[in-house]
This record gives C-alpha cells, sequence and structure tokens, in this order.
C-alpha cells in the first residue's frame, strides 16, 4: 500500500444548493419533508460557554442558550425532529424526552448543531445533527447508503440538514487510547483499513483523515471485529486530486498504512480489495433502479469547482485509461463512470 505526501486537502468547501431535480428525487425517497426547525433558527442563541473534554480541553464546540420562550420552542421542535427522524413521526414517545443540551461547532465545513436527547425513563440518551443543506454532502450520504454496508438516516427542508449520530470510536482516538491493545490482533485492524480505502475510492468519497471515520468495535464469539465507518460526507465528490479519495495518502492514517506493510502480504491485500470491490458490485446490482435515479437527478450538480472536475476527470482517465471520464463536465457525471469502470473491469 503506497504512502506518499499530496496537495493539501481544500482548507474550506464551497456549499452548493440543492437543485430542483435532486430536491424531487429527495422527496420521492422520503428523504425531504417539512421540519419544525431549521438551522437558521438555531443560530439565533442567546449566549454559549465552551465544550471542555475529561482533561479540560477545548473540543471546538460550545453549548448554545436561548431566550426562556424561544428555548421552549425550540426543544419542543426538535423533539419532533428526532421522532421523524428515528420513528417516522410517531409522536408517543415525544412526552417522554428532554433536550439536554444543544452543541455548536466552531471547527471544520458544516459549522454542525449536535443535540444530546435524553429519554427521562431510563436516562438512556443519542444525539442528532442540524446542518446546513448542502447538496455535495447529501449526494456522499446517498451513496453511504446504497453502497457502504451501512444505511444512514437523514432529513431534509429546504436549507436544513439533519442526520443521525454515527456511534463508534473516532479513529484518532482509537490510534491514541485503542490501537495498543494486546487484545486487539492488528491484521484485522489492516484488513479493515484496506477495504475502506477501497470503500473510499471506488465512490469518490475524500479527506477521510483519522477524526473523520469511526471504528465499530464488536466482540465476536472468539475474538474482537472492526469496521470502519465514515462520519463526515463534505467532501464527497470535490476534490480535484485523485489521491484525495484515498485515506492512505493521508499523514494521520499512516500508523495504519504501516500496519498494513507489515502484517499484510500485497496478494492479502489484492484479495482484500477484490472482495470490498465484488461486494460494493452486489449492491450496485440490488439498487440500480435508484441508483439510476439519483444519477439522472443530480447529474447537473456540479458539486465543486470546474477546475477540480477537469483534473479528477483527467486524473481518473489516466488511472482506468477510460476516455469516457474526460467528457465528463460534473462529478455526478465523474461519479457514474467511476462505478461504471469498475463494473468493467470486473467482467474481465
Amino acid at each position: 500500500m503506497q504512502q506518499q505526501p499530496q496537495d493539501h486537502i481544500s482548507k474550506k468547501k464551497i456549499t452548493y444548493a440543492v437543485s430542483g431535480s435532486f430536491r424531487k428525487y429527495l422527496k420521492n425517497y422520503f428523504r425531504e419533508q417539512p421540519l419544525p426547525v431549521s438551522y437558521e433558527m438555531l443560530q439565533h442563541s442567546n449566549f454559549s460557554i465552551p465544550v471542555l473534554d475529561n482533561m479540560g480541553k477545548d473540543t471546538y464546540w460550545e453549548t448554545v442558550f436561548y431566550i426562556p420562550s424561544m428555548a421552549d420552542e425550540i426543544h419542543a421542535a426538535l423533539k419532533r425532529v428526532y421522532t421523524l427522524l428515528k420513528s417516522s413521526g410517531h409522536s408517543q414517545a415525544e412526552e417522554h424526552l428532554n433536550i439536554e443540551r444543544i452543541d455548536y461547532c466552531l471547527f471544520g465545513n458544516s459549522k454542525p448543531f449536535r443535540i444530546k436527547i435524553v429519554n427521562n425513563y431510563n436516562e438512556v440518551y443519542d444525539y442528532f445533527y442540524i446542518k446546513t443543506a448542502d447538496s455535495s454532502r447529501i449526494f456522499g450520504m446517498e451513496l453511504e447508503h446504497m453502497l457502504s454496508p451501512y444505511w444512514i438516516n437523514f432529513l431534509v427542508d429546504k436549507t436544513t440538514l439533519v442526520e443521525e449520530h454515527i456511534s463508534g470510536v473516532p479513529g484518532d482516538m482509537f490510534i491514541d487510547k485503542y490501537l495498543n491493545n494486546t487484545g486487539f490482533n492488528p491484521k484485522k485492524i489492516a484488513k479493515e483499513f484496506v477495504k475502506f480505502n477501497q470503500r473510499c475510492f471506488i465512490r469518490l468519497l475524500g479527506d477521510m483523515r483519522s477524526y473523520n471515520f469511526i471504528f465499530d468495535i464488536t466482540q465476536d464469539f472468539d475474538d474482537i471485529q472492526f469496521r470502519i465507518r465514515a462520519i463526515d460526507f463534505d467532501q464527497q465528490c470535490y476534490e480535484g486530486n485523485k489521491n484525495m479519495y484515498l485515506p492512505q495518502f493521508f499523514k494521520e492514517n499512516n500508523v495504519f498504512v504501516n500496519m498494513v506493510k507489515e502484517y499484510l502480504h500485497p496478494d492479502v491485500i489484492k484479495q482484500y480489495q477484490q472482495e470490498e470491490t465484488s461486494q460494493i458490485l452486489v449492491r450496485i446490482k440490488a439498487q440500480r433502479q435508484r441508483l439510476r435515479d439519483l444519477r439522472l437527478a443530480a447529474a447537473d450538480e456540479y458539486l465543486s469547482t470546474p477546475a477540480k472536475i477537469k483534473q479528477l476527470g483527467e486524473e481518473l482517465c489516466q488511472h482506468h485509461n477510460r476516455k469516457a471520464f474526460l467528457e465528463c463536465t460534473t462529478m455526478p457525471q465523474l461519479m457514474y463512470q467511476q462505478l461504471k469502470a469498475f463494473i468493467i473491469a470486473d467482467r474481465k
């Protein structure tokens, strides 16, 4: 597995509005519906305090507060949003739900609000997020839902996006606190990173540095299993540099790349790459109609700058030796050609 320095990822990503055709697709697949609260409404906080971790360090989140009359309205609306996201709007549970905290993130592109909601009967809590609706991010989550091993819930209403929380250990925390656990099999961690690397490249999900994915750790009957799952989709089909879609090229992931080199034979790496590719191709067949609808609805969504679209088309053309990439004028068109290239390669 190659590892080398590459161009820096864009520091500030442009937010792209959702087009009418893409919005129609979202509505047809029950992703878009009216919501009782908006991202803009949450921005009208009265004051805030920083959120510190257990060591007293700044987390780049701050807890926001609203005037009492506004807080009651927002809390009731957020409980409603949660039931829409989790239980198709059945409101029986809302009376024993409580909004414990609303946090706002100062770091990153999406600047999300994180909502902590608690069940008063058993004190079990959950999180969800409210962000500005970005066409690139939504496109990425749709692809995650269809092409990855994981389903993902989200809702869109005009310029507001609501996302469920994805549970797991953040990759950077896994490196610091879990990686050297003697009970963990490093070969399984290396195997999962190879598969995750392949999955990101096939569906052109970029910026998968360690803090943008999580480890799902599961105790199996005879060993511990690991799964890596993306949690940030801001850089779906955005960068022009092909290597930005391969997690192996980020220095934050060097420890995983070194594990692959140490524990996996090159032939085994190829085996795991082929296994992941085959699984994605099976999902493509299973989701053929929905992927077709997504392709038609989002074909004209640029999702990036013309320069980046042109650069990525040229690099993917060289990688796959397919001139069809050079005819693409938008990122979704490149995404379609990328999937098609892997389908054709699998048939040879």
